[in-house]
């Protein structure tokens, strides 16, 4: 394995952020359970609301519409039932309409009976189709629907029409709710800026520690009467279980910096993803860069190259010192067809992603294309041999 290593997978962890590892550490430092109605426990208490309030006001929720999980998952898990209730709903909701290339936490942890969910397939570039969309809201008109749209995709990196789609569900009496794992502290991303009715993301795609997550409540009159974890009636009774204190500390200490300079961010780490992209195509000119033609994440590309099969790429990059990834790795290192892919007219295919960060400099770049031009031209040398 090469000595020097350059980590391009943002998309599926983020290094940790020094400020995220130090406030996670004083977190740690801090003793006493926040449900407890001692000293200790009021510490606690109080380092954890406020956490709940400086993060609320990020992203323009109200405090007590935030929950705090252990991760994107369970939020999806939780927010994914029939028992959403909103604006004086009095049943439970009867239709989900899940975007094909949403994330395996949504595809598969809805608690939706099977017969009441549709995926809607992706456009060529990998965007829902807000046509698709209305003909399936009109197709179940005078049903509670639910809908889930990713703020940004995880595999291609392109941007989801979710505000124009909230709009189009609410007109239709219904819900919408937003992963917004990718785009969170990589695009400006709040209730407002969606308008999700729920909306949520990960502590480790930003570079905050792994095992925390928030799922935030557009208005203060939805509630979910079917939560997942019962018992001491933590977070106002819809996630039991004692807090992560560290976790949540860290999280917010990673947003923070995420969010501070955003727009000098977006900038640096796109003209490296354009570099990226011209080394690809410089060194596989028959490569297809996915969603080349829409808007994305500045982070984020993900191509296919016909003749070169995705995993075998990502594995010798692997060798070469170049940490990436074939698709998503989302589903326990599996690396079978994917389902974002599939979703935009191209069955049985695989990318190879490149997603770059907070700690992503131009010498990763350079390492990324000297290692990928050493691997082509090694396959290739052994196809003409053979």
């Amino acid at each position: 394995m090469a000595e020097t290593r350059a980590y391009l997978d943002y998309n599926a962890t983020a290094p940790l952020r020094p400020a995220a590892r130090a406030a996670a550490w004083a977190a740690m430092e801090t003793v006493g359970n926040p449900s407890s109605i001692h000293a200790e426990g009021r510490a606690a208490r109080l380092m954890l609301e406020e956490a709940r309030s400086s993060l609320a006001a990020g992203i323009g929720a109200a405090a007590e519409n935030v929950v705090f999980t252990s991760g994107a998952t369970e939020a999806a898990n939780l927010a994914l039932t029939p028992e959403v209730y909103a604006k004086g709903a009095t049943r439970p909701c009867e239709a989900l309409l899940i975007a094909g290339g949403e994330h395996p936490c949504v595809l598969n942890g809805s608690r939706f009976p099977a017969e009441s969910i549709s995926v809607l397939p992706l456009e060529a570039e990998g965007a829902l189709s807000l046509e698709r969309l209305t003909d399936a809201l009109r197709e179940l008109s005078g049903k509670r629907v639910m809908v889930a749209l990713q703020a940004a995709n995880h595999e291609t990196g392109v941007l989801q029409p979710v505000r124009e789609a909230a709009d189009l569900v609410h007109a239709a009496g219904g819900l919408l709710v937003c992963d917004a794992s990718q785009a969170m502290g990589r695009r400006e991303t709040t209730l407002e800026t969606t308008h999700a009715d729920l909306l949520f993301f990960s502590s480790h795609k930003i570079g905050g520690p792994a095992g925390a997550g928030v799922l935030a409540f557009g208005r203060e009159d939805i509630h979910i009467s079917d939560v997942l974890l019962r018992g001491g009636g933590q977070e106002s009774g819809r996630r039991a279980g004692t807090e992560n204190l560290a976790a949540v500390a860290g999280l917010l200490a990673a947003l923070d910096e995420a969010s501070d300079g955003l727009a000098q961010e977006v900038d640096r780490l796109g003209a490296l993803r354009d570099e990226v992209e011209r080394r690809i195509l410089g060194t596989l000119p028959q490569a297809r860069i996915l969603g080349k033609g829409a808007e994305r994440l500045p982070n984020t590309t993900a191509w296919v190259a016909e003749g070169f099969e995705a995993r075998t790429l990502a594995m010798a990059l692997d060798l070469e010192g170049v940490a990436v990834s074939p698709g998503a790795a989302c589903s326990s290192g599996k690396t079978s067809a994917s389902t974002v892919l599939a979703a935009m007219g191209m069955r049985d295919a695989a990318s190879v992603r490149v997603s770059l960060g907070w700690r992503t400099g131009a010498k990763d770049v350079e390492l990324f294309g000297i290692a990928l031009a050493r691997v082509v031209a090694r396959i290739r040398s052994r196809r003409t041999a053979a």
